[in-house]
Order: C-alpha cells, then sequence, then structure tokens
C-alpha cells in the first residue's frame, strides 16, 4: 500500500510540475500586412500623373494672374483717365514769371504721366529761356507736373548801346535787358593799347573780368558800379562816391576781397585803394 501511495505521489508530481504545462488563453490573430496590392494604384497618389496636372493647373492659374495684372497695369499706366496730366506748376523763379516757365515747357497736358519725357521737357526749357540755369522736372503722382527753376545770377552787365547784357559767374552771355539791374557791375574794356592785346584777346579779359566779379564780397559787389580792364594785370574797380580800386590782376581774389573789406572800414572817407598786392594794401585820400 505504501508503495502504491508513493507511485501515485509521484505520478502526480509530474503531472502537476514537470509534466507540460496547461495551455493558457489564445492570442488575438495579429492584422495582416498591407501587402502591394493594397497601395494606391499608380496614377492616383501626389507623385502619379494626376499631381503633376495639379502643379500644371496651377502653375498656369498663376501665369494667367499675373498675366491680367501686368495687364491691367500698364492699362491703367497708359489706357486709363487715372493717371493723366491734368495740372502743371512752376516754382523758383524770380526775375522769369511762372506762366514764362510753363509755356515754354509745353508739357502735354492729357498725356498718361508715366510717358512724359522729363528730359526732354528740361532741354526744352534751357533752350527757350536762357536765363534757366537748371531745371527738376517732377511727376507728382497721380496727376501733376512740377517744374523747380533755378535762374542764372548776372555778376557782370556789357553795354550793348542802350541795353545791356547779363552775364553769370560762368560766363555765359544769357539775357539782354533794357535796365541795368542793381548791385551788378558794368563791364569797361579800354585794353586797345595794352601790350598784353595780342596775348590776351576780349574773351579772355571777359573772363578775368567776371572772375573778378564773381569773387568780390557780397557787400563790395553792391558798391561796384564798374570793372575797368586796362590789360590782364591792370583791373580797376568804381564804387560808389567816387572810390576807386586798384585791383590788379585775377589771381589771389578771395584775398584782395577780405583786404578791402578792411580797408573800407579802417579808412570809411578815403576815395582810393589798391589791393593788387592783398599783402601790402593801401589805401590814400580823406
Amino acid at each position: 500500500m505504501a508503495g502504491a501511495t508513493t507511485a501515485q505521489r509521484g505520478t502526480s508530481d509530474r503531472s502537476g510540475r514537470g509534466g507540460k504545462k496547461r495551455p493558457g488563453p489564445p492570442k488575438p490573430p495579429k492584422p495582416p500586412k498591407s501587402s502591394k496590392s493594397s497601395k494606391s494604384p499608380k496614377g492616383s497618389g501626389p507623385r502619379g500623373p494626376g499631381g503633376a496636372r495639379a502643379r500644371r493647373v496651377s502653375v498656369l492659374a498663376s501665369l494667367a494672374a499675373a498675366v491680367l495684372l501686368a495687364g491691367g497695369g500698364t492699362w491703367a499706366l497708359y489706357g486709363s483717365s487715372w493717371l493723366r496730366v491734368e495740372r502743371v506748376t512752376a516754382s523758383g523763379t524770380e526775375v522769369l514769371t511762372p506762366e514764362q516757365v510753363l509755356t515754354a515747357a509745353a508739357v502735354p497736358v492729357g498725356a498718361p504721366l508715366v510717358s512724359v519725357d522729363t528730359d526732354e521737357i528740361a532741354s526744352r526749357l534751357r533752350g527757350r529761356l536762357p536765363r534757366i540755369d537748371s531745371v527738376d522736372v517732377v511727376r507728382s503722382w497721380p496727376h501733376g507736373i512740377g517744374l523747380k527753376v533755378t535762374e542764372r545770377k548776372p555778376v557782370l552787365l556789357i553795354k550793348k548801346e542802350a541795353e545791356f547784357v547779363e552775364v553769370d559767374a560762368t560766363g555765359v552771355r544769357f539775357d539782354t535787358v533794357g535796365r541795368a539791374p542793381a548791385g551788378v557791375p558794368v563791364l569797361e574794356l579800354a585794353a586797345e593799347h595794352s601790350p598784353s592785346a595780342r596775348r590776351f584777346d576780349e574773351q579772355r579779359l571777359l573772363r578775368e573780368a567776371v572772375g573778378i566779379a564773381g569773387s568780390l564780397p557780397a557787400a563790395i559787389a553792391k558798391e561796384t558800379l564798374q570793372v575797368k580792364v586796362r590789360s590782364y594785370d591792370s583791373v580797376l574797380l568804381q564804387l560808389t562816391k567816387g572810390r576807386t580800386v586798384v585791383w590788379g590782376s585775377g589771381e589771389l581774389g578771395e584775398a584782395k576781397g577780405r583786404a578791402l573789406t578792411a580797408l573800407l572800414k579802417a579808412a570809411p572817407k578815403a576815395d582810393h585803394f589798391d589791393v593788387s598786392v592783398p599783402t601790402a594794401p593801401a589805401v590814400s585820400g580823406s
């Protein structure tokens, strides 16, 4: 009996510990892997012919929009009445009048503002009105053109019968007037018998006189009535109140101007001044 009991216990141990494990609960089945046949068919994805067609349509739409915008912009600038010249203004005039400037400019009113040739207008103004030194032609959107004028300033006058020719600081003779402008000296050329007449012709002497007149301090220029040129290095100034100034040549103009200014202050009653050597000026008379 004891042996049987032992055998049964061994059998029981083998079946409980040393035997096979009891099967657990069944695992859920894994989802099947995607096969090649489950992929989107060729041509239906973004990289297929369908996607390429979409891109082409998008590009063509963008190009069409750009063409329409460009065409609309061109029409607005050239074909519409929105951006056309309706008014022209002139500023900066002193001797000239704005009406003279506007007439000479002949800006095409009603033309597309973008088509106005500003360089041509500026050239036309300088050609028709030599008094104009420079002019800025400015578009004032959406309907205006502005003419900003700078006139030439006379520094010397050349008497011609009963009239006066105005000469600017660069030697340009730009206008003839019947009345001498105030504060502008008159040129007198008296160099016919000068030893240097062959070397320095009238045009060269004119340039020297213009240079001297242009270098005078403003206060002295207003009191200068005449610039008398006897030779290249012998120029006299005739001032108001019967005063005369020996200027010499056109060299060292600034230094001579400073010396003359000092002499006029130091000897207000003198009537003769010599600044031909500005480092050693002289004064005489009472």
